[in-house]
């Protein structure tokens, strides 16, 4: 078995669960009224399809957003351990180096490949919808592995959003237009480098939710958050290169996932914020503001802080030892 069969068999269940959720939103779709045949339903069908996979990953996020915020908030302690073996190359040091930098992450419960995991969750989706998408256009009379049926197939394949084919990607339509071209390719271009903006946009905004307003000042000062601030103008370019192959109902895909994820991370910064950070103090704010709200609203005065009434000194001298003789002479004294 080749690789190229090896692959196909690992994608062949995220190929199915894909056209089925796919074909039960195209059902849905079509049956309040939207024509089957439509790009547009096949968009809103992907919608659905985004919708359903970002909501099974919700715990993978929320895990990511916690990795991120511990592997900032340790980067000064991984730049003492770096510049605790700076400049020795023999094979002890690193290693006792790379040993103490797994400790560390092993101990706050954390790694630099928990940020990754919602992509590399996603990554098997993205790979099938673009098989499910290719083969819906050049054998649809094949059908799907499951409930994507030839007829299905057909419309799926066939699919375009004003004029631009869902199947089409940016370099197809600049070539076809190289030799003449029609308005159709025109239109993938258009839509096309719209899309590829989009992306490219929501990605710089969601990573610039936790660079400028979940970090604290410790962290921003850390050498490893500017070098991932560097990596918040290089990554969305990535798109720019990438998007010209993608065909563009993966496109449409991969703009509602950011959207997704940008919209998911806002909320979670803004309820969950990092200690100390510009996200902590303005949710600090609005608290305060609400309480004072609900104050004017009930008249309640302000509460007096608690102060603890002053306990009585407790007699710590010691008590001396006393003969028997002093004591008696002591007690008639007294008496």
């Amino acid at each position: 078995m080749g690789i190229p069969d090896i692959f196909g068999l690992v994608l062949w269940p995220f190929k199915w669960v894909i056209e089925a959720i796919l074909v039960g939103f195209h059902a849905f779709w079509s049956s309040i009224g939207l024509q089957p045949g439509d790009g547009l339903t096949w968009i809103l069908s992907i919608l659905g399809l985004v919708i359903v996979v970002r909501s099974a990953l919700i715990p993978l996020f929320v895990r990511q957003i916690k990795s991120q915020r511990k592997m900032l908030e340790l980067a000064p302690q991984l730049k003492k351990i770096q510049e605790k073996y700076k400049g020795k190359r023999d094979q002890f040091s690193r290693e006792a180096m790379s040993r103490e930098t797994m400790e560390l992450y092993r101990h706050h419960g954390t790694s630099p490949f928990s940020s990754c995991l919602p992509l590399v969750a996603q990554m098997p989706i993205f790979f099938s919808l673009f098989q499910v998408l290719e083969t819906a256009q050049r054998d649809p009379d094949r059908g799907g592995v499951g409930l994507l049926t030839p007829d299905l197939a057909n419309s799926f394949g066939a699919s375009s959003l004003f004029g631009a084919p869902l199947h089409e990607t940016i370099g197809s339509g600049i070539n076809a237009l190289g030799k003449g071209g029609t308005s159709g390719d025109l239109l993938v271009v258009i839509v096309g480098i719209f899309m590829v903006a989009l992306m490219t946009v929501t990605q710089f905004i969601t990573q610039l939710q936790i660079m400028s307003k979940n970090v604290s000042p410790e962290t921003a000062a850390s050498p490893m958050y500017r070098q991932q601030k560097m990596l918040l103008y290089i990554l969305p370019l990535v798109f720019i290169f990438s998007g010209i192959a993608f065909p563009l109902g993966v496109m449409f895909y991969w703009v509602f996932s950011n959207l997704w994820t940008m919209g998911q991370q806002f909320i979670v910064i803004r309820n969950s914020p990092t200690p100390g950070s510009e996200a902590a103090k303005a949710r600090e704010a609005r608290l305060a503001k609400k309480a004072e709200r609900k104050r004017e609203r009930t008249g309640e005065p302000l509460e007096a802080p608690e102060v603890e009434a002053p306990q009585p000194r407790a007699n710590t001298q010691r008590t001396q030892p006393v003969g028997r003789a002093r004591a008696k002479r002591t007690g008639e004294r007294r008496a």
